[in-house]
C-alpha cells in the first residue's frame, strides 16, 4: 500500500512539473511584450513633433504658421474658433515674461 502512495505522489510531482514547464513560455512572451511597449514609449520621447527650422541665431523668435486669419463677417454673439501653430524659430529657449495676448484688429 505504501508503494501505491509513493507512485501517485511521483505522478503528482511530474504533473506539477509539466504544468510549470507549460507556463514559462507564456510569462516569457508577456515579458517580451512589456519590454517592447516600454521601448516604444522611451524612444518616442517628447520630441515626436518636428522642430522648426532655425531662422534666427543668438536669440529666440516666435513665428505663427499663418500670418493673417480672415474669419469673414461674424454676427454679433456668434462664437468662432480658429487654430494656428506657434514655433520657436530661434536657436535659444523661448520664455514668456508676461502673459501672451492676441490683438484683434477690426476691418482692414
Amino acid at each position: 500500500m505504501s508503494q501505491g502512495k509513493f507512485k501517485s505522489s511521483t505522478q503528482n510531482s511530474k504533473r506539477k512539473h509539466n504544468q510549470q514547464r507549460a507556463v514559462w513560455p507564456i510569462w516569457l512572451i508577456l515579458g517580451g511584450l512589456v519590454v517592447v511597449v516600454l521601448a516604444v514609449f522611451a524612444f518616442r520621447g517628447k520630441d515626436s513633433n518636428p522642430k522648426a527650422n532655425i531662422e534666427v541665431r543668438g536669440s529666440s523668435s516666435l513665428q505663427a504658421d499663418t500670418e493673417k486669419i480672415d474669419l469673414g463677417d461674424v454676427k454679433l454673439g456668434k462664437t468662432v474658433e480658429v487654430s494656428f501653430q506657434l514655433s520657436n524659430v530661434g536657436d535659444k529657449t523661448l520664455e514668456f515674461t508676461k502673459a501672451p495676448y492676441i490683438e484683434v484688429v477690426e476691418g482692414c
